[in-house]
């Protein structure tokens, strides 16, 4: 009878809501003695796709995995998912939306009409038996479980999802490799690897056993319809008649990801979800190795099934870079050519390949970094606002920010690589010592670009790149240098400053000691009248305590959900290798010598020539980085 009171009197259920979801869960809980579901982050798993040129029977239909009972956040959730009003949960619980004042009645009718729907589809499983076959469950299949990519980010990844109570209630993690292997061996492997959350260590050993006894191991090869015949029924006797929703995590080399999807396709996806597949970088090593790639992937899935991962993506700054930008009144009004002088994206690490040179020589640094990490962060800076959260209007702006990149000119860009070089007693050593790189090897350990975005927006403004691996410190950062103040008052007296390169800088350093800084000019306490430039620091260790997650968690919990907004699209990486193959092309046909720079030190000296010419200076060579 309350149901049938607030679904007639609609004009309340706005206010109502959370107390009506209360209601709704102790009528579910009265109804089925069924345990009830542990905190799903959403509730909502996406709709289903089947695989092509899979001979399974697929119904048609919309398939959901929510847990039975809908908390208030839950249900909150799901309208911000489902709405095209972009709505976004401050940390004190508030909700701000950007609908305005014209659009308030059509906004509140639509929400109270999608406040009907969520209850109407939650009040018809109230019926329904408590025997489980209802209940949905989410197999996560590690394809390439034997190697370092699996054992140091992937598995550690998904226990803190189970640590944080992320995953649903029903799940299964399958190990798959070549590899021979037991549970047990596979347990053990992964116990290394796994850590807890700083603020909940205490339990961490329960945590643990629960989260290993979730794993299982099948060894088989990629290629083989009938091993992943045997994988696909030990997924069946795990799922235990449940709807099955399958996620493929491909951490293996890019030559066998058409075998394994192709194997996956016929004998190991879902009949009655979703299946989805994980792709890991590198997609192809130009534009036609890629869209061969795609193509061939096309053959057995759906573009929304394949999830094209850059962990770039999932860094806890990078996703605050949009936040930073539109949330902040001070930030848009000068995210263009007007105000801004240059913007600097900028890698460095601070050791070699070490054993690692077999695959780095294959692709260089500037695939390995610059096509894809640094490019996609600059598409997301230098977007134009989207129409709203939803991911298809997010890639279609960074879509657009690629495809007005003007062609990168090979004056434009230097490239270096390392060689041996002694300090403090220890000699470290050269790219080509490694081993694992053929004998005079000219591919670039280090590259610097300047790139060049031909809209209104940002005409003329250059976008410095700069990636390098054993340079002297480890770093990712992105730095925005302002314009100097015209007229300024104070460069006509001696302050003990010269504002014309002293001018505010915006610095977004992702990693390490993630923070958010603001560099302006201020006066210096005393008498006299002398300017300093001075630092106004968000740093994140010191006002957040909880531990910032590993991008991989952010993306995989994604992927589970359905949410594609941090995943590449088919278009934006034609996009990407139209910019970067023809410079890579004429770099690797002319076999151009890159300039060589010691281990350790800041990279070639050609770096700072290439950032004069724009009238640019690296940002982080400065006293004051």
């Amino acid at each position: 009878m309350f149901l049938m009171f607030c679904l007639l009197n609609q004009n309340l259920l706005f206010l109502i809501a959370p107390y009506l979801v209360v209601r709704l869960n102790l009528t579910m809980a009265s109804l089925s003695s069924s345990v009830t579901s542990r905190s799903y982050r959403s509730g909502y798993l996406g709709s289903f796709s089947p695989l092509k040129g899979s001979n399974r029977q697929r119904p048609l239909s919309f398939l959901s995995a929510s847990p039975r009972g809908l908390s208030s956040h839950e249900l909150c959730v799901r309208f911000q998912r489902n709405s095209t009003r972009s709505s976004v949960f401050m940390q004190d619980g508030a909700i701000v939306t950007n609908s305005n004042s014209t659009e308030s009645a059509s906004s509140l009718k639509g929400f109270k009409e999608e406040v009907l729907s969520v209850l109407s589809q939650e009040a018809a499983k109230v019926g329904e038996g408590s025997d489980g076959q209802s209940q949905s469950t989410v197999s996560i299949t590690v394809v390439g479980a034997s190697g370092d990519l699996a054992k140091k980010k992937i598995f550690p990844a998904l226990f803190a999802l189970y640590y944080e109570d992320c995953l649903p209630e029903h799940f299964t993690i399958f190990g798959y490799s070549r590899s021979k292997m037991t549970d047990a061996e596979l347990r053990n492997m992964v116990s290394k690897t796994l850590t807890c959350r700083i603020d909940k260590r205490a339990n961490c050993g329960e945590k643990m056993e629960e989260f290993l006894k979730r794993c299982f191991y099948h060894s088989g090869q990629y290629d083989s319809q009938e091993h992943f015949t045997e994988l696909d029924k030990k997924l069946k006797e795990h799922e235990a008649g449940r709807m099955s929703n399958r996620l493929f995590y491909l951490s293996i080399p890019p030559n066998i990801f058409v075998d394994a999807v192709k194997c996956a396709s016929s004998s190991a996806s879902s009949v009655n979800g979703w299946t989805r597949v994980i792709v890991e970088k590198p997609f192809g090593r130009d534009s036609e190795t890629s869209a061969a790639l795609t193509n061939s992937l096309k053959q057995y899935l759906e573009e929304d099934q394949i999830f094209r991962i850059d962990h770039y993506l999932g860094k806890e700054l990078v996703e605050n870079l949009s936040v930073l930008r539109f949330s902040n009144l001070i930030f848009e009004p000068l995210w263009s050519r007007q105000y801004i002088r240059n913007v600097q994206f900028i890698f460095s690490e601070d050791f070699g390949t070490e054993g690692r040179g077999g695959y780095f020589d294959h692709y260089g640094i500037i695939r390995d970094i610059m096509q894809n990490h640094l490019l996609q962060i600059l598409a997301l800076f230098a977007m134009e606002t989207p129409v709203s959260l939803d991911a298809e209007d997010i890639r279609n702006e960074k879509v657009k920010v690629l495809r007005s990149m003007r062609p990168i000119q090979v004056e434009d860009v230097v490239i270096g690589q390392y060689k041996s070089h002694t300090k403090g007693g220890v000699t470290y050593p050269g790219y080509t010592d490694d081993k694992t790189v053929p004998k005079g090897s000219l591919t670039p350990t280090f590259a610097a670009a300047a790139l060049f975005i031909d809209n209104a927006r940002w005409d003329g403004v250059p976008f410095l790149m700069k990636a390098g691996k054993a340079l002297h410190t480890r770093r990712a950062e992105i730095r925005v240098q302002f314009r100097h103040v015209p007229g300024n008052l104070y460069n006509r007296n001696n302050t003990g400053c010269d504002l014309d390169k002293a001018t505010n800088e915006l610095v977004i350093r992702v990693q390490p000691d993630e923070a958010i800084y603001l560099k302006v000019n201020n006066k210096v306490p005393g008498l006299g009248m002398r300017l300093d430039r001075s630092n106004l620091n968000l740093l994140y260790s010191a006002r957040y305590s909880k531990e910032i997650p590993d991008a991989y968690e952010r993306l995989l919990l994604d992927a589970i959900e359905g949410e594609r907004r941090l995943f590449i699209r088919s278009d934006e990486l034609d996009a990407a290798w139209s910019l970067f193959t023809p410079l890579l092309k004429e770099i690797e046909e002319k076999k151009r010598i890159p300039e060589y720079y010691p281990y350790g030190s800041r990279g070639p000296v050609g770096a700072h020539y290439l950032a004069a010419k724009h009238k640019v200076q690296w940002g982080d060579i400065s006293l004051d980085q």
